[in-house]
């Protein structure tokens, strides 16, 4: 019996036989509206399939060609796509996955090496550098410009540079107490320089080289009736070393580090050194001044004035 049934099937498979009769009726759109619009009966329709099938070569039962027209009457086989809803943007994005995927994928790898460098290294960076700061106000610099104080207390031997100091260490303190760094580095500076100025030993000697001018003279632009002496000196360590020393030029208020400059003198020291020198081509007295250790100012063997000037 499940032989004869097998042997008396259809060439192809009922469900897809009825769906492809379906397909007939809807390509043959003419014949739809023509017969399944008229009044006629049913098995007028399922005549012109059958023809058409047999056309073919295709045997198709007739309980098959009627379940093909049944489903086109329910719209059955007919793909109806599904709404346009949240659910369904996310099927057709999954589906294009491959379109878009990879560079989404590299923007967030992008991003999360972004946040993690901003995270793990620029923000303990920053946090770092504060921290410094911090430090640098709250205890460094205090502290350096403590021992400045000391060291200049205990080499001085003059009040002068007490009193030159004491008011740089509370300048310096109450820059570090505001956050004023640069405010702070200047107090320091003013501090080492005078802590320097202590410690150097030398003597001014007037320079006296064969084909080098001892002395120069100019004519002051404020005054030009007036006349300015000058002395060419260079300062000699104990070790018989020239030194560099800060010196200010009066013409034109910059600080220069020189090893040579030109002292200015009253016309009588001028005419003095320049008499010894005509003598013999020697001077003799060839030592302006003397600076000491632990004094600020230099001790002169002649008479001098206030300024200098570094170019001439």
């Amino acid at each position: 019996m499940m032989t004869g049934a097998k042997s008396q099937k259809a060439p192809l498979d009922e469900v897809m036989l009825a769906m492809d009769v379906v397909d007939t009726l809807r390509h043959q759109s003419d014949l739809v509206a023509r017969e399944l619009g008229a009044s006629q009966r049913e098995d007028q329709l399922i005549a012109r399939l059958r023809a058409i099938y047999r056309d073919q070569g295709i045997e198709v039962p007739d309980h098959i060609l009627k379940e093909g027209v049944k489903a086109l009457d329910e719209s059955r086989f007919v793909y109806t796509p599904p709404p346009d809803n949240f659910q369904t943007r996310l099927a057709r994005l999954y589906v294009n996955r491959g379109q878009w995927g990879r560079p989404v994928l590299i923007l967030i790898a992008v991003l999360a090496l972004g946040l993690g460098g901003y995270f793990l290294a620029y923000r303990p960076y920053l946090a770092a550098q504060t921290e410094a700061a911090r430090i640098e106000l709250a205890e460094t610099l205090p502290t350096r410009i403590d021992a400045l104080y000391d060291r200049i207390y205990t080499e001085t031997k003059v009040q002068t540079a007490l009193d030159l100091a004491e008011p740089w260490v509370e300048r310096g303190k109450a820059a570090a107490d505001r956050g004023d760094r640069d405010a702070a580095l200047t107090a320091i500076g003013q501090l080492e320089t005078i802590l320097q100025t202590l410690l150097a030993e030398y003597s001014l000697r007037i320079v006296d080289k064969e084909g080098e001018s001892t002395g120069i003279w100019r004519f002051p632009e404020a005054n030009s009736d007036a006349t300015n002496y000058y002395i060419i000196v260079e300062a000699v360590g104990l070790d018989g070393e020239v030194l560099t020393l800060p010196i200010e030029n009066e013409e034109t208020r910059e600080t220069e580090e020189v090893s040579v400059w030109a002292q200015r003198v009253p016309d009588v020291t001028y005419e003095t050194i320049r008499i010894d020198r005509l003598d013999d081509g020697i001077i003799q007295r060839n030592i302006l001044g003397v600076k000491q250790y632990g004094f600020l100012d230099t001790e002169y063997t002649m008479p001098v004035l206030d300024g200098a000037i570094t170019r001439w």
